[in-house]
């Protein structure tokens, strides 16, 4: 009896090992860790690319997508809701998003409906449909939710958001790229690329890699001195503008 019990303890101990064994595993990098922002940068392009490592047991056919998500530093947002009084539109409403993405850039194989089920998205937060902050002034999970879908409609229209449903690029059946837009206005700080690997609607793999943006030279310690001391710097900046004013003035007389 002991042996058939052994047996059957081995058994159940490789069918458990089965699925890591047979499952894809996921790597991946980026063209560049630092991105510099100088006095003329007008944006650029990231690229983020990877390879899908099959393993033993994974046939040639099996369903795989690749979900490419490149999320900005985490910044507080005041949106406002304005109601009409007395015939004049004013600010009625305020709620404060605390802990949203600067930036949301999404690139995938496929739509993302057919990709996975809206739980597992909303786990990740993959997806516009799917940011939440991480946390709200307002008590009320219903005006949450309007809220946030009003930040992200602004911040797609400045272009700090954006979607890309077939914006993974497949080189050959394990390789892929994707061409992330890193525009002017987006802000400094640490970035986080998330590469996620779907098979039957789950994830069954994902990386993650820093990812810094910050000024050099002049443009930082403008950056940094007007971040630290912004009374001083807007008086400096005034001066500075009196004093110009004042010798393109003298230069003129003399003309």
């Amino acid at each position: 009896m002991k042996p058939r019990l052994a047996w059957l303890g081995f058994a159940l101990a490789f069918l458990a090992l089965v699925p890591a064994a047979t499952a894809a595993n996921l790597v991946s990098g980026l063209s560049q860790d630092q991105i510099e922002i100088t006095s003329n940068y007008t944006g650029t392009d990231l690229v983020v690319f990877g390879a899908i490592e099959s393993r033993g047991g994974e046939s040639a056919d099996s369903p795989r997508d690749v979900v490419v998500v490149v999320r900005g530093p985490d910044i507080d947002m005041n949106i406002r809701k304005k109601e009409r009084v007395a015939g004049l539109w004013i600010n009625r409403h305020e709620v404060t998003l605390f802990g949203m993405p600067g930036y949301y850039y999404l690139a995938s194989s496929r739509p993302l409906g057919q990709i996975a089920s809206p739980d597992v998205l909303a786990r990740y937060q993959i997806g516009l449909s799917y940011l939440q902050a991480a946390r709200y002034s307002s008590a009320s999970p219903k005006e949450d939710r309007v809220y946030t879908e009003a930040a992200v409609r602004e911040e797609t229209k400045a272009k700090l958001y954006a979607a890309a449903e077939d914006g993974v690029e497949f080189l050959s059946y394990s390789l892929f790229r994707v061409r992330v837009p890193v525009p002017a206005g987006v802000p400094r700080g640490q970035y986080t690329a998330e590469v996620y690997l779907f098979q039957n609607g789950n994830v069954v793999s994902a990386q993650s890699t820093p990812l810094f943006v910050d000024q050099i030279g002049l443009e930082r310690r403008l950056y940094g001195f007007a971040h630290r001391s912004p009374w001083v710097y807007g008086i400096s900046v005034v001066l500075l503008a009196l004093l110009l004013g004042w010798i393109s003035s003298l230069v003129f007389q003399r003309r």
